[in-house]
C-alpha cells in the first residue's frame, strides 16, 4: 500500500504547468507557523483578505486606514505608496508601483490582488439614487456536507449535522458597505430552540468612508485597532514571520465585522473624525452579549470564544454575559512621525472571576471593571523606522512593546523587537506580538533579518527569546523559550522553490513538578511549484516534524497540489500521506476552498488525505464551487472523542458555495 502511495506521489510530482493558489494564498502559507494556524485572529485575517481580493481599493482614493488592512506592508511601505500619490497624482496603472523603491517585486504581486486603477471620481459621498443604481451586490450561500455521523448526531447535539452560511454584502466603490452574515455550526439548531430567528450568529454591519470630516463610520458589528495592540486589536494577527514581514508597523483601523467569527468583536457605533494638521480622533461604543462558563454563585469563570452551541450545556452559556465597552484615541500623524492616546473602558454585568487556586490563573483578569490607557509612537523615514506603545491597565500594572528597523542598502533589513508584558497587566481586548499567546507575563527580545540579493530569492531569520517571570500551563515555575527560524524563497517564471528550519526549546514541569525538562521541536518545509500560461501548476510540499520531551518522535507528511484554469471552469486538486508520532508531532497543510472558508488542516497518526474542488463560472454574475474531500486514517477504527466521535477510519465532507454578483 505504501509503495503504491509513493509511486502516485511522485507521479503528481512532474510537471504540470498557472499558480496554483493566488499570491496572497501563497504568502499568508509562506508566513504562517503552526501556532498561528490554530489561533482564531487568524481566521479572521484570512477572511479579512478574501474580503479585500473580492472588493479591491483603488489605489487612488485608497487611504492610510485602509492601506493599513494589508498586515504584508511595513510602515515604510504605507507612508511610500501615498507619498508618490500625493508628489505625482493619480497612478495610470498599477505597473507604477516599480517606481516606489521600497515595493519589492513579492509585495508588488500582492498589491496586485487588492489594488485596482479607477476612474477619476469626484471627491463627495454618493448620494443615495447613485448607491441604489451603481451599487454592487453579491450573495453567497455555502454549506458542508459530511458523509458520516458522529457521536453527537446520534444523541446530544440539538440541531442537524450540516454546517452552513449565507452572506450579502452591498458595496459602493470605498464609500459604502453594507450587509448581514448568518452561520450555522453542525449540530446547531435552526429555527428551533433558542435559535427560532433561524441562524445561530448573525452580523449586521454599516460602513461609511470619507463623509467630510468623518473618515469613517460604522454601525452594527465591527472591529477597532489601535496601535501595537496593547489594549484592543481584533483586527488582524500579528505572527512572527509576518512581524518580519511587516518590520513592525502598528496598525489604526475601523472596519465593520463581516465574517463569521462569533467572538472577538464589538457591537454599536464607531467613527474617526479628521480634525485638521494631521490629528485624527476615534471614538466608539459597544454592547453585546459574550458566552461565560458561570460559577454556582452566578459569577462568570471564562468567557468563551468558540461560539459553539450544539449541546444542552453549549447553549446554557450562550450570552450570559453582557459587556459593555467606550474607548477612544486621539492620534497625530505627519511627515513620517505618529503618535496617539488611547484608553479603553469596559464594564461587565457579572463578576469575572477565574479560578485563582490554581497557580498559573493567579493573575487572569477579573471584577466587574476593567479600564486600559496607552501611548503609542513612532518614527518613519527612508532607511530607518521605529514604533512603540506603553499601556497601563487600572491597577497600574505595565505593558510596552518597541520595535526598531533598519534598512540595509537595497538588500539587507534588520529588525529588533523588545516587549515587556507583567504578569499582573491585564486587557480583555489585547492582542499583540508574543510567544506565550497573551499581553501578559511575558518579557522578551527578537531579532530579525531579511537579505534579498535579487528580484527573485530572499531569505529571512529570526532568533527569539522570552522569560516568563509567572507560572504558565504545566510550567510550576519562573520559565524560558527560545525561537529560531530560517527561510528561504526563490521564485523564477515558471518555478517557485521554497524552505524552512524552525527550531523551538521551550521548559516544561518533571512528572512529579521537581525541575524543568526541555521540549525541543524541529519543524522543516520544503515546497516546490511549476506554473505555466497561467493555466497549469503542480505543487510539491514536504513537512517534518521531529519533538523531543519525555520522548522522542517524529513526524512527516509529502503532499502535492494541481490546479487547472480554462475559462470558465478552475479545477484544483490535492494529495498527502502523512504519519506522526501523536498529536503533539501534528502537521499542518494549506488547501484551497470555497471563498472565505479557512482551509488549514493538522493531521497526526498515519493516513492519506485527497480532495478535488471545481470552480464554475456561469454567465457573469453566477458561480458555483464544489469540493470533496476524504481523510483516511491506517492507524485507528474510531475518530475523535466524546460527541465528535465518528466509528469510522475514515471521514468524508462535501462542500457547496453559490455566489450570486448583481
Amino acid at each position: 500500500m505504501r509503495a503504491q502511495i509513493v509511486f502516485i506521489l511522485w507521479l503528481m510530482t512532474l510537471p504540470a504547468g498557472a499558480q496554483s493558489v493566488h499570491a496572497w494564498e501563497a504568502y499568508l502559507n509562506e508566513v504562517m507557523t503552526a501556532e498561528d494556524v490554530e489561533t482564531a485572529a487568524w481566521e479572521d485575517t484570512y477572511e479579512l483578505l478574501c474580503e479585500l481580493e473580492q472588493h479591491p481599493m483603488d489605489v487612488n482614493t485608497v487611504t492610510r486606514e485602509e492601506l493599513e488592512q494589508l498586515s504584508f506592508l511595513s510602515a515604510q511601505q504605507v507612508e511610500d505608496i501615498m507619498a508618490y500619490r500625493y508628489s505625482y497624482g493619480p497612478l495610470k496603472s498599477l505597473s507604477e508601483l516599480m517606481m516606489i523603491r521600497s515595493l519589492d517585486t513579492t509585495r508588488r504581486r500582492l498589491l496586485a490582488s487588492f489594488l485596482f486603477v479607477g476612474e477619476k471620481q469626484e471627491h463627495r459621498f454618493p448620494r443615495l439614487s447613485e448607491i441604489a443604481k451603481y451599487g454592487r451586490s453579491e450573495l453567497m450561500a455555502t454549506g458542508r456536507i459530511p458523509f458520516y455521523e458522529r457521536k453527537g448526531d446520534q444523541d446530544g447535539y440539538q440541531g442537524y449535522p450540516y454546517r452552513h452560511w449565507l452572506r450579502y454584502q452591498l458595496s459602493y466603490g470605498d464609500a459604502v458597505k453594507a450587509g448581514f452574515v448568518g452561520s450555522q455550526d453542525a449540530g446547531e439548531p435552526f429555527f428551533a430552540g433558542r435559535n427560532r430567528m433561524g441562524y445561530d450568529f448573525y452580523s449586521f454591519y454599516l460602513q461609511l468612508r470619507n463623509l467630510g470630516r468623518v473618515q469613517s463610520i460604522v454601525l452594527g458589528k465591527y472591529r477597532v485597532s489601535m496601535g501595537m495592540g496593547l489594549i484592543a486589536n481584533n483586527s488582524f494577527s500579528l505572527g512572527k514571520v509576518s512581524m518580519l514581514q511587516n518590520l513592525g508597523r502598528p496598525s489604526n483601523t475601523l472596519r465593520a465585522h463581516s465574517s463569521r467569527a462569533s467572538g472577538d468583536y464589538l457591537q454599536g457605533a464607531a467613527a474617526t473624525v479628521s480634525l485638521g494638521k494631521g490629528m485624527t480622533a476615534t471614538a466608539f461604543f459597544s454592547y453585546r452579549a459574550m458566552d461565560a462558563t458561570l460559577n454556582s454563585d452566578g459569577t462568570a469563570s471564562t468567557v468563551l470564544t468558540t461560539g459553539y452551541h450544539r449541546t444542552d450545556k453549549e447553549m446554557e452559556k450562550k450570552n450570559n454575559l453582557k459587556n459593555t465597552t467606550a474607548g477612544a484615541a486621539l492620534r497625530y500623524q505627519a511627515h513620517g512621525l505618529h503618535a496617539g492616546l488611547n484608553v479603553v473602558a469596559t464594564h461587565l454585568n457579572r463578576e469575572l472571576r477565574p479560578n485563582t487556586a490554581v497557580l498559573y490563573r493567579r493573575h487572569y483578569a477579573q471584577g466587574y471593571d476593567f479600564l486600559n490607557m496607552s501611548a503609542d509612537y513612532g518614527y518613519v523615514s527612508r532607511r530607518f523606522s521605529a514604533s512603540g506603545e506603553t499601556a497601563m491597565n487600572k491597577d497600574g500594572a505595565l505593558a510596552t512593546i518597541n520595535t526598531l528597523s533598519v534598512q540595509l542598502g537595497s538588500e539587507w533589513s534588520l529588525m529588533a523587537l523588545q516587549r515587556f508584558y507583567s504578569y499582573r497587566y491585564t486587557s480583555l481586548y489585547a492582542h499583540c506580538f508574543s510567544d506565550g499567546g497573551s499581553v501578559q507575563n511575558e518579557s522578551g527580545l527578537y531579532v530579525g533579518l531579511a537579505w534579498q540579493p535579487s528580484p527573485s530569492l530572499r531569505f529571512m531569520a529570526y532568533t527569539d527569546y522570552a522569560y516568563f517571570p509567572w507560572a504558565k500551563y504545566q510550567v510550576s515555575a519562573s520559565s524560558h523559550a527560545w525561537d529560531h527560524l530560517v527561510q528561504f524563497s526563490y521564485t523564477s517564471r515558471r518555478w517557485s522553490f521554497g524552505g524552512r528550519y524552525r527550531l523551538r526549546l521551550r521548559q516544561r514541569d518533571n512528572d512529579d513538578k521537581t525541575a524543568f525538562l526541555t521540549r525541543t521541536e524541529h519543524r522543516a518545509r520544503l515546497s516546490a511549484e511549476y506554473a505555466v500560461n497561467g493555466r497549469w501548476s503542480s505543487r510539491t510540499q514536504a513537512d517534518v516534524c521531529c519533538l523531543s520531551f519525555k520522548e522522542r518522535e517524529t513526524g512527516a507528511m509529502l503532499s502535492e497540489t494541481l490546479s487547472y484554469t480554462r475559462r470558465w471552469l478552475r479545477l484544483n486538486a490535492g494529495f498527502g500521506y502523512f504519519h506522526t508520532g501523536s498529536y503533539d508531532s501534528r502537521l499542518y497543510l494549506y488547501e484551497q476552498g470555497p471563498l472565505y472558508t479557512y482551509s488549514f488542516a493538522q493531521f497526526y497518526g498515519e493516513g492519506i488525505r485527497y480532495w478535488l474542488m471545481a470552480r464554475a463560472s456561469v454567465g457573469k454574475h453566477l458561480s458555483l464551487t464544489a469540493k470533496l474531500g476524504t481523510t483516511d486514517y491506517f492507524d485507528r477504527a474510531v475518530i475523535g472523542t466524546s460527541y465528535q466521535q465518528i466509528a469510522a477510519s475514515s471521514q468524508t465532507d462535501l462542500d457547496l458555495q453559490l455566489r450570486w454578483k448583481f
